[in-house]
């Protein structure tokens, strides 16, 4: 009898839950670390920790690391606009903005009507959360909508990437990727505070929670899941930020948000039951 694994839906749903955790440790530290030296120190600890699990870079093509490249850069920016976004806008406003990268996709996928039913409904509940007594600030609006964008681009190279990269291979060059881009200005801009004990061990922290755990959850379930499906259950991104911010960072939400929490969590139920039937391609491999 063949072992199955876990739900691609559940590795879904868990990575969620851990990089909203992890976002919300993160904004905790901007008072201390600029946003450019939190993403540095974020995929510095994921780099270190990924290391240790010995990826593998052997019998990759030339067109293998262009899609492993393309994933690195996508992921450096998304880390480092998010952050500069959390930092003028409050923390489910940026994300909700951000969302619009993977609905996009969705968006693309459908061929029909029913498809297209779980989509708006997920899109008007998105909207619903960004429209709230929040100060709008024109910069760190931008900054989401560049982490949308790049969220977008990384779903695309992901579903490329998982089938020809092995575990974490692409994930730990990507995280490597941005140790060495990010360098110099996470130093200019923050100086001393990155190699403060607590501001280390939050940061090591920040890096299981919001890349090494769902990153590499992520790209497993994007080895069997459709990418329409995986685009709509980010939906709850939104969601899992503002039940992080009432948790960790004590932000109140409204009625209107909860409105918005049922719209996003029927969209993607209705998503789950729709990718059932769906056959699934076998896992490229850990």
């Amino acid at each position: 009898m063949t072992r199955r694994g876990p739900s691609p839906v559940w590795l879904v749903l868990i990575a969620i839950v851990s990089v909203q955790v992890g976002a919300a440790f993160a904004k905790g530290l901007f008072g201390q670390v600029s946003p450019v030296g939190m993403a540095w120190l974020r995929l510095s600890a994921a780099a270190l920790i990924l290391t240790l699990l010995r990826p593998s870079f052997k019998g990759l093509t030339r067109r293998d690391w262009s899609t492993g490249l393309g994933l690195a850069a996508c992921l450096v920016g998304m880390n480092w606009a998010i952050y500069e976004s959390f930092a003028r806008i409050p923390l489910g406003l940026a994300v909700t903005i951000e969302f619009l990268g993977p609905l996009s996709l969705a968006l693309l996928g459908c061929r029909r009507a029913r498809d297209l039913l779980w989509v708006f409904l997920a899109a008007a509940g998105v909207a619903i959360l960004g429209f709230g007594p929040t100060s709008h600030d024109v910069v760190g609006i931008g900054f989401a909508f560049a982490a949308a964008a790049c969220w977008a681009g990384y779903i695309w190279f992901g579903a490329k990437v998982s089938a020809s990269w092995r575990g974490v291979s692409a994930l730990t060059l990507a995280c490597w990727l941005g140790v060495v881009t990010l360098g110099v200005p996470a130093v200019w801009t923050s100086g001393s505070a990155l190699v403060q004990p607590h501001v280390l061990g939050t940061a090591l922290a920040i890096g299981l929670l919001s890349s090494v755990v769902p990153y590499s959850l992520e790209l497993k379930a994007l080895q069997t899941i459709p990418p329409k499906v995986f685009g709509i259950l980010m939906a709850l991104e939104p969601v899992a930020a503002a039940l992080a911010g009432i948790v960790l960072l004590r932000e109140a939400i409204g009625w209107t948000d909860w409105v918005a929490i049922v719209c996003v969590v029927i969209a993607s139920v209705g998503a789950v039951r729709l990718s059932r039937p769906q056959p699934m391609a076998p896992a490229a491999g850990d």
